[in-house]
């Protein structure tokens, strides 16, 4: 008999640990302008995780609480009939409670929803929260000051981030995503707003429908893609792969090797200590310090500066239509072959003695000019070629 009561205590006890735990929350009703506002407020135990699930309202959460997780609520509803906005009110069922090692707020929408009707959840949490999710249908999102990982969606609306410690995956239906700094992975996709990037010491992954994407600083790699947005970094310490289907392209200094292609923009480049490839298909390209390069346009101008420094191979620069200016470096090893298809007009220059130029045809039909040489001793092969345009190698300054 003893063992059996034994044995329901302890069922008991399981069941209280696993049944939710109810906030401790007060609740008004007030009016305000025009509208009528409910203003709930609470708090919560102390809990390792987030997650926030609302079907209307915007979504802010800040670490360094030191009194649990509290929270303020206010949803508003553009009515001026008292009893219409109550029973509004009294549609959207806002929950909070903690279940196991999770606390949990919701936002839930009991039938159809009014149109003018919105809401704000401001949630106050620990700085050491292992992990916050935040779903909203068509809010905005703001996260600033845990430790832990985040996880934030919206169905529209605007999503920024700053001071995240854990890794980052934020995804929106058509708004901007703003990140300050993130001490982890960051995975970003909106539909069509822009993405600014501040810093991440992880790697990056960053898509837009249509947006700009700007990065400021990155410690690894970073894969960037828009729909027909610009696409600018500063610096990346590691790989970089940026695509978009029509903006310019701007890269700053680079780390490792850059990947870069665009439907018809320009491309600019700083530095990259890897093996870049730039494709446009109509825009000019400028490469001004790399090891080795394949950079292509269909209608455009190119030019590339080749260091000594870096990781070596053979390279092509080509156009269809425009000049190639290269670069070379005093102490650079290098193979040179260039040709102008149409040269009638046109020509190739050189500062290198080593680079022999030849002309063939011209008196009757179209001219072919090409150049070949070895400067200090060969290396790595270059191929330079325009169909119509000049090439000239220069001797670089430094």
């Amino acid at each position: 008999m003893l063992k059996q009561r034994r044995k329901s205590v302890g069922v008991l006890a399981l069941l209280a640990l696993l049944a939710p735990v109810a906030a401790a929350q007060q609740s008004r009703i007030f009016r305000e302008g025009s509208s009528w506002v409910q203003e709930i407020t609470g708090s919560l135990a102390t809990a390792r995780n987030l997650h926030v699930k609302v079907d209307v309202g915007s979504v802010r959460i800040t670490g360094g609480s030191e009194q649990g997780i509290t929270y303020k609520i206010r949803t508003l509803a553009c009515i001026s009939s008292e009893d219409s906005a109550r029973r509004q009110f009294e549609a959207y069922k806002i929950s909070a409670s903690v279940r196991g090692d999770t606390a949990w707020i919701n936002g839930d929408w009991q039938g159809g929803r009014p149109r003018k009707f919105s809401g704000e959840f401001v949630i106050n949490v620990p700085r050491d929260i292992v992990e916050a999710r935040v779903e909203t249908e068509g809010g905005s999102v703001s996260t600033k000051g845990i430790t832990g990982r985040l996880d934030a969606q919206s169905g529209g609306g605007s999503i920024q981030l700053d001071d995240i410690g854990g890794t980052v995956t934020a995804e929106t239906g058509g708004g901007s995503i703003d990140v300050g700094t993130v001490g982890s992975e960051l995975t970003l996709h909106t539909g069509g707003g822009a993405i600014n990037i501040r810093s991440a010491k992880g790697k990056i992954v960053a898509e837009s429908g249509g947006g700009n994407v700007v990065l400021v600083s990155g410690l690894q790699g970073a894969v960037l893609e828009t729909g027909g947005g610009g696409i600018q970094v500063k610096q990346c310490s590691g790989r970089v792969k940026a695509t978009t289907g029509g903006g310019s392209i701007d890269l700053g200094d680079i780390g490792g090797p850059a990947e870069i292609e665009t439907g018809g923009g320009s491309i600019k480049l700083g530095w990259a200590k890897g093996f870049v490839r730039a494709e446009t298909g109509g825009g000019s390209i400028e490469l001004n310090g790399v090891p080795a390069a394949r950079a292509e346009t269909s209608a455009g101008g190119i030019v590339a500066k080749f260091v000594s420094s870096g990781e070596r191979s053979d390279s092509v620069l080509e156009t269809s239509a425009g000049d190639i200016n290269v670069y070379l470096a005093a102490d650079l090893a290098i193979t040179v072959r260039a040709s102008i298809d149409l040269a009638n007009g046109h020509n190739i220059r050189s500062d290198f003695t080593d680079i022999r130029i030849n002309s063939e045809g011209g008196d009757y039909g179209p001219r072919t000019i090409t150049a070949e040489g070895r400067l200090n001793g060969g290396g790595p092969v270059l191929k330079v070629r325009t169909t119509t345009g000049d090439i000239t190698f220069h001797r670089a300054s430094r």
